[in-house]
């Protein structure tokens, strides 16, 4: 048995729609041509197939509010069903001289769109049976001025061809609307699935360049350590001292990250507030960068907790990095939730210039050459991270009066969090940390 996906469950929504409609229309044409026009229906039996209609109706409904996936040959029993009871209700007002016995058409187009060519080819084999039953054999009309037989068909086959024309249309119109979403969800699953396999060649080839550089890493590292063993009796090797010491927190930053690679590939978690992890965070990134103005604004949210800070810190040490290389007089770093509450907001700017329109595009959906003689895969790689995170990174001007400078927000969903009325409210500008 074939299962259909979501779309065939607004499909099924859609057949009882469908039937309530039909359903009111039975009713009102029967009343209007015993009325006006004169017609005496075998009325008790009318009403009993439409008081059949109306169960079967109510049990569709109950199955539509049920959680569950439908099969093809649910809505081909649906459909069935439908046909049948038009079948019933045409046998019993005149057959194929009823105009209405082109009804036929919409249900049938309806189970082309829905169904397999298999079971269509049933319904089709069954409509056709019962259309050559209904000229042979049904229930004449009774009507008080038969004279008028022709001008009642012309007006029923009129109402006949709006009904079916806009049944059609608007089941059609539908089933493509549903159609197209599946292949927009579609595309973009396959687009991001695209962008993963790029991330993780990526993470696959910084892993190994992480592995092959430990080797010369120990080395420099010990030449590093003999060299100021030796500059505290050697007076020329004693001027570099200040150099040995910044080489030495540049190696100490080198065989950190390396320990966060395989602490990352080793632990399941890294959860930890985000006020003492962005404190250590900062404290780390101006020793990557001694010689630039960094300005860390306000306070961060109190009692709020990230679940993978290493992915944070790789994705605003990315974003720092660019700003860095951009403006070294003045990169700003911010902390604060959103409005609503429900996320944590990270801004970088800085005072560059800016982002040029010829990359605005592209930015953080493959490497591109930057204005600064980067490749763009750092941050190709952090818009990959924050959508594993469930975030996202905007990329705009600081100013828009004036485009320069690149204000760079990334935004991460909070998961299970504890805060207070002032920690709600985000950043104090009060506090501001500086270094020239």
């Amino acid at each position: 048995m074939h299962r259909i996906t979501n779309t065939g469950r607004v499909n099924l929504e859609h057949l009882f729609w469908l039937r309530s409609l039909a359903i009111i229309g039975q009713l009102i044409t029967i009343a209007s041509v015993q009325v006006f026009i004169g017609v005496h229906l075998p009325l008790p039996a009318m009403l009993l197939v439409i008081a059949l209609e109306v169960i079967f109706n109510a049990l569709t409904w109950w199955r539509v509010s049920q959680q569950r996936p439908e099969s093809n040959m649910e809505l081909f029993g649906q459909i069935w069903v439908d046909l049948g009871a038009l079948s019933a209700l045409l046998f019993l007002s005149g057959g194929t001289t009823n105009p209405f016995v082109s009804l036929y058409l919409p249900s049938l187009a309806i189970a082309a769109a829905v169904l397999p060519w298999h079971l269509m080819a049933w319904l089709a084999a069954f409509a056709v049976a019962c259309y050559a039953v209904l000229g042979f054999d049904s229930v004449p009309l009774n009507l008080d001025n038969p004279a008028n037989l022709f001008d009642y068909y012309r007006a029923g086959m009129w109402v006949n061809f709006m009904v079916s024309v806009g049944l059609i249309a608007w089941f059609v119109a539908r089933m493509s609307r549903a159609l197209r979403l599946r292949d927009a969800a579609l595309g973009d699953a396959q687009q991001r699935l695209l962008q993963d396999e790029r991330a993780v060649a990526l993470g696959v080839q910084a892993a190994t360049v992480a592995h092959e550089i430990g080797t010369p890493l120990s080395t420099i590292a010990m030449l590093s350590e003999e060299l100021r063993d030796a500059a505290r009796s050697d007076k020329g090797l004693a001027a570099y001292s200040a150099d040995l010491e910044l080489l030495e927190q540049q190696m100490t930053l080198c065989t950190s990250a390396l320990a966060r690679l395989r602490s990352r590939a080793s632990t399941s978690t890294n959860r930890q507030q985000v006020g003492e992890w962005l404190e250590s965070f900062c404290e780390q990134w101006r020793l990557r960068h001694p010689h630039v103005k960094f300005e860390r604004i306000g306070v961060p949210p109190a009692e709020v907790s990230l679940d993978d800070t290493v992915a944070v810190s790789q994705i605003l040490t990315i974003l720092l990095d660019n700003a860095a290389r951009a403006s070294r007089d003045h990169v700003t770093l911010s902390c604060a939730l959103a409005a609503r509450g429900d996320q944590i907001v990270f801004e970088v700017c800085d005072a560059g210039p800016g982002i040029p329109a010829a990359l605005r595009g592209s930015l953080g959906t493959m490497p591109v050459e930057s204005t600064q003689g980067g490749h763009g895969v750092g941050l190709y790689l952090a818009f990959s991270a924050a959508a594993r995170l469930k975030g996202s990174i905007d990329l705009a001007d600081v100013s828009m009066t004036r485009p320069r400078g690149t204000r760079a927000v990334l935004k991460l969903p909070l998961a299970g969090r504890k805060f207070s009325g002032a920690g709600r409210q985000g950043a104090a500008p009060s506090n501001t940390e500086k270094q020239a």
